[in-house]
């Protein structure tokens, strides 16, 4: 799979939001579309512009999971990997039917290896014309507290 170059970024939370906008962009060096909720998300993805969508489980009106059902069903919206950022557990999220991430990665994350961790994520699925071929179980990755 090629460079991640461009993360489509749902999270509601304003700090939160910015903190993963600037640990991306600064530190990863990778261009950051930023939403604060599923509805300007999906109005603002583009298959041929994002690289990964990066978003929140737990956000008022449209969840994660419901977003991600909904981007699927976007244009080019099902071969682009997601990876759910969320303080639910891997068993919180056994139970949502219709969804598959690439990974889950644990709030609260650090910040300064949130970039590395999604390009690792990126470079280990498979190249975007395969993606019936994606990985059916998340992979949780467990993140310290950064405060």
């Amino acid at each position: 799979m090629g460079e991640l170059r461009h993360v489509l970024l749902v999270e509601d939370e304003p700090d939160l939001r910015e903190l993963v906008r600037l640990a991306l962009s600064a530190v990863g060096r990778i261009d950051v579309t930023a939403c604060a909720d599923g509805q300007t998300a999906l109005e603002t993805f583009d298959a041929a512009r994002h690289d990964l969508v990066l978003l929140d489980v737990m956000m008022p009106g449209m969840d994660g999971p419901e977003t991600l059902r909904r981007l699927r069903g976007l244009p080019g919206g099902a071969a682009v990997p997601a990876v759910f950022l969320t303080a639910r557990t891997r068993t919180d999220l056994d139970g949502v039917d219709g969804v598959a991430a690439a990974a889950v990665i644990a709030k609260p994350f650090d910040p300064l290896t949130l970039a590395a961790e999604l390009h690792a994520i990126y470079q280990a699925l498979p190249p975007r014309d395969r993606a019936d071929d994606a990985p059916s179980e998340p992979i949780l990755t467990e993140r310290r507290s950064w405060s």
